[in-house]
């Protein structure tokens, strides 16, 4: 299917969720900017779309740094001539408790995780008004709701987004532009396994996978691709009437309770 033909989206994060949305997005036929800060990861995904023969490019942006985010939009709205779409998939996994996380990255964590979103609202907002209205999906997580111990800062970083997601929806409703976060479970991707070896570094890493994976209900954890499906019809002509929501892509881990 290509309903997302004539659009233009631009994406923030170019590895795990945020590499597979711009894939999902650039072969339902967007025209898809996409941003990150790891070079590698850009390179990587450019050269996916390469092989793949998709309307899709990564660039180097620092998410955090407004001069940056700024530049960034200015590159997608001359490039693709506008923004009907935005996912803010773009974060960093700092572990600790308060006492043991300093505050720089206290404060690196807030900005890139929630200072981003509200960066690129700031940049994206008035092109999408512009056009008449757009699509904004933010990536936050089930950490957000309930947390597992010594992630004190990427959990606040991610209850943030699912507040900062219902203000920006209800701001922004008049301008006809829906915003909702998505809230993944384990997902495989780089930083569950960064996470998987921080805290069991003595076990195989597809040991931890199946570890997480059967705190699930279905037994497993989830991939990329699967969160890019729902991301796809977030931002799509189907779902016009949902905003200010999240969305659980968990596979049932918040649906019960750890009591046996």
């Amino acid at each position: 299917m290509r309903e997302f033909e004539g659009k233009a989206a631009v994406i923030t994060g170019t590895t795990g969720i945020g590499r597979a949305i711009a894939l999902r997005l650039a072969e339902g036929g967007a025209r898809v900017l996409a941003c990150g800060i790891d070079v590698s990861a850009n390179h990587a995904l450019n050269a996916e779309a390469e092989r793949r023969d998709l309307p899709l490019r990564a660039e180097a942006a620092d998410v955090s740094d407004p001069h940056s985010v700024q530049s960034f939009v200015d590159l997608a709205v001359r490039e693709l001539g506008g923004i009907d779409i935005l996912i803010n998939a773009a974060a960093i996994h700092p572990f600790g408790s308060v006492l043991e996380t300093d505050p720089a990255t206290w404060d690196r964590c807030m900005s890139v995780n929630v200072g981003s979103i509200y960066l690129m609202a700031r940049g994206v907002i008035p092109e999408m008004k512009k056009r008449g209205g757009g699509r904004i999906v933010n990536l936050a997580s089930v950490q957000g709701y309930a947390c597992q111990s010594g992630v004190a800062a990427y959990a606040t970083s991610k209850g943030a987004i699912l507040s900062l997601t219902r203000a920006l929806a209800l701001d922004h409703a008049n301008d006809h532009i829906t915003v909702n976060s998505i809230s993944p479970g384990s997902i495989r991707t780089p930083m569950l396994a960064t996470s998987a070896e921080h805290f069991s570094p003595e076990v195989p890493l597809e040991q931890v996978f199946a570890r997480f994976g059967a705190a699930h209900p279905l037994g497993r954890i989830g991939t990329p691709e699967e969160v890019a499906e729902l991301a796809a019809f977030l931002v799509s002509d189907k779902a016009g009437f949902c905003t200010g929501s999240d969305f659980l892509v968990d596979g049932g881990l918040l649906a019960g309770l750890a009591v046996r």
